[in-house]
């Protein structure tokens, strides 16, 4: 199957006839049913196609309605997975679950969150990236021209702590309720830590999460890139003790990162890279309204959060799209 350039590099399970059929009785729709086109080729992808990649990944079969979902996401205008493809900017789909399913299915939101070692986390991203793969044909090499990559496009896929959080849940944020089970597509560079282990208090822990966002993709790009938050359970406690809401971090964080566009300007610090003149003397965000998306997942331990820097937004580029898992 390698040979034949069906793999992702690693090793597959064979998509016999009867494995594939007990991956499809996963969910109700019917095998026939197209599921999304799929770039770059704009191929009609049927639940069985899903089936059988889900099964070459290592999917479970209570895990196929969440990777259908997440086909149907990545696949949108709005994310633009073509582009996303194409760019040679190092970035791919970043999967987050919410809802009940996550512990129906035994997905991690805890320990390692964002590493290895969870079948569902590890395989449900797989699978999406094999059907991009086999059945859109986005190789790398080919319409994938990545100058690096990360490892997170063999796949990146993981669970929200909405149970540990004392705020609303990114899928509530994003107009769902607690009891939908949502997957959530964001198109993101590999997670770099956010080390703080002294901050005692909610402002100054803002501050030191302000200092680290500024600098995401490029400290000289403003409002052009959106950016996930994973805030740890030690720090989340900061602003549970606080008696911080969603609202109240987001408006404390936002007045943080307002950025004095005379000192990222063409030529400003004698780095040619920058904004135009234009934007002399003008106060900018770093992120367009709702450009920051915060999730709470980690381990217990460990006074860290992690900062996934993402893509060029708009029509141009990639949107987050959330949707609702169907069964």
């Amino acid at each position: 199957m390698f040979d034949k350039g069906w793999t992702d590099g690693l090793p597959v399970v064979a998509p016999t006839e009867g494995r594939v059929q007990q991956m499809l009785s996963g969910t109700s729709r019917h095998p026939s049913e197209i599921v999304a086109v799929i770039p770059p080729r704009l191929i009609e992808c049927t639940v069985e196609k899903v089936a059988i990649n889900a099964v070459m990944a290592g999917c479970r079969p209570e895990y196929l309605p969440v990777v259908l979902t997440a086909l149907e996401a990545v696949c949108t205008d709005d994310f633009n997975m073509h582009g996303v493809l194409a760019t040679t900017m190092s970035v791919g789909p970043i999967l987050v679950v919410s809802g009940p399913i996550v512990s129906k299915i035994d997905m991690n939101h805890s320990i390692n969150v964002l590493g290895h070692g969870n079948r569902a986390n590890s395989t449900i991203g797989r699978a999406v990236q094999l059907v991009i793969h086999n059945v859109g044909g986005g190789s790398p090499g080919g319409i994938d021209r990545a100058t690096f990559g990360h490892m997170g496009k063999q796949g990146f896929c993981f669970a929200e702590d909405q149970a540990g959080s004392p705020w609303t849940s990114l899928s509530e944020e994003r107009g769902f309720a607690t009891n939908q089970n949502t997957v959530t597509a964001f198109t993101g560079e590999g997670p770099r830590l956010v080390m703080d282990q002294k901050s005692r208090s909610a402002d100054s822990l803002t501050r030191t999460l302000a200092e680290s966002l500024l600098g995401t993709v490029s400290s000289r790009v403003v409002m052009g890139m959106d950016a996930m938050l994973v805030l740890s359970p030690e720090h989340m406690a900061r602003y549970a003790d606080a008696g911080w809401n969603r609202s109240r971090f987001t408006a404390e964080l936002s007045s943080h990162l307002v950025v004095d566009a005379d000192t990222i300007l063409v030529g400003s610090g004698d780095i040619e890279e920058g904004l135009p003149t234009d934007f002399a003397g003008l106060s900018l965000p770093k992120f367009r309204p709702g450009g920051l998306l915060v999730v709470h997942a980690g381990g217990p331990a460990g006074l860290f959060s992690a900062i996934i820097g993402g893509w060029i937004n708009g029509p141009s580029g990639s949107e987050p799209v959330t949707k609702e898992i169907t069964p």
